[in-house]
């Protein structure tokens, strides 16, 4: 047999591991950070507390940001109205509780369950109904104005606010949570809330959920190829006008359910409530890039990991801390962690 010429051999390039590591590497970061929180605290009990804690406060935050990114990637819609439908959620939710108190008072699992479920099914109904009209009356008008997008619905989350004030007043109201989700169980020496505990699960779900949802059903299939390039969905005969108000409306009934969850982490609910935790919202969904579910999940584990974490090793840090965060991650990928579609 005759050799081949050194130009004429085939040549075979091997990926270098950076390559290979990089789809992984929000994951990898993820668990790195949980590793430092490790070697950073002594104590093995606190760590796992202050994980658990800060995984329920990541799953909470998720859910309220993960209708948000779609709705941005998808629609093009910088909405800062969002934290109107969680503060809404938050008030229509524990109204429901408080209906309820024979099935919130006693210690049984099941009656409060179902008691928090109804609580929550109320508030995702509420909120649902209100980001409808809320897309047709006040977002619809302003497609493609990014300036004006801010202004309007900025002003909308205010005019909610008041009108939060002339339903249930202007006085915080202070929850307990149903007695069978209050205490905490001893788990390694650490005790562990049982709520958060709870969130966690709920969180999880959630995520699955949404990922299903998106990955194996042809709505998902939609949904995805609207983010990507609606232009071309609508070519190919689907209305995707009809998407962007179904998202519109399950991005607002996820963001009444987050606020049932936070009012009962917080165990007390405002009328602005929805507007301080749109700063971490609109953190979490730059960090994980503009449509992105599962960015945007991995962004709210470390964002609720590096605050408590933080709020822990240096108190007076924390409040920086999710800035840095963003910053930090902004300066290795500028689109965010996984991004699916470019910046506009």
């Amino acid at each position: 047999m005759t050799e081949l010429a050194p130009e004429h051999r085939p040549t075979f390039s091997r990926a270098s591991l950076g390559e290979r590591l990089s789809p992984h590497a929000p994951v990898l970061l993820l668990l790195g950070l949980a590793a430092l929180g490790w070697l950073a605290i002594d104590q093995n009990s606190s760590w796992l507390t202050l994980t658990v804690s800060g995984l329920a406060m990541g799953m909470m935050i998720f859910t309220m940001a993960a209708g948000m990114t779609l709705v941005f990637g998808l629609m093009d819609v910088i909405n800062f109205g969002h934290g109107a439908f969680v503060s809404v959620g938050a008030f229509v939710g524990v109204t429901a509780l408080m209906l309820m108190p024979g099935m919130t008072a006693e210690a049984s699992i099941w009656l409060n369950g179902f008691a928090v479920l109804l609580a929550v099914a109320c508030a995702m109904l509420a909120t649902g109904v209100m980001g409808y009209a809320f897309e047709r009356v006040i977002v619809r008008p302003v497609y493609g104005a990014h300036l004006k997008q801010i202004l309007v619905t900025m002003g909308g989350l205010i005019v909610v606010e008041q009108l939060i004030y002339v339903l249930w007043g202007p006085v915080e109201i202070f929850i307990e949570r149903p007695a069978a989700f209050q205490g905490a169980v001893t788990f390694a020496g650490a005790a562990l809330e049982k709520y958060r505990l709870v969130a966690v699960a709920l969180g999880l779900v959630v995520f699955l959920a949404l990922r299903l949802t998106l990955k194996r059903t042809r709505i998902g299939l939609i949904v995805r190829a609207g983010v990507e390039n609606g232009e071309m969905v609508q070519a190919l005969g689907y209305r995707i006008d009809r998407v962007f108000i179904g998202v519109f409306v399950a991005g607002s009934a996820l963001a009444g359910l987050g606020g049932v969850m936070w009012g009962l982490y917080e165990q007390v609910i405002t009328a602005h409530m929805g507007q301080e935790t749109m700063i971490l919202v609109f953190i979490v969904i730059i960090i994980g890039g503009l449509g992105s579910v599962e960015g945007c999940f991995i962004a709210a584990l470390m964002v609720g990991l590096l605050q408590n974490y933080v709020a822990f090793l240096a108190p007076k840090v924390a409040l920086i801390s999710n800035i840095g965060l963003m910053a930090a991650i902004l300066m290795w990928r500028p689109q965010g962690m996984t991004p699916v579609v470019k910046a506009k």
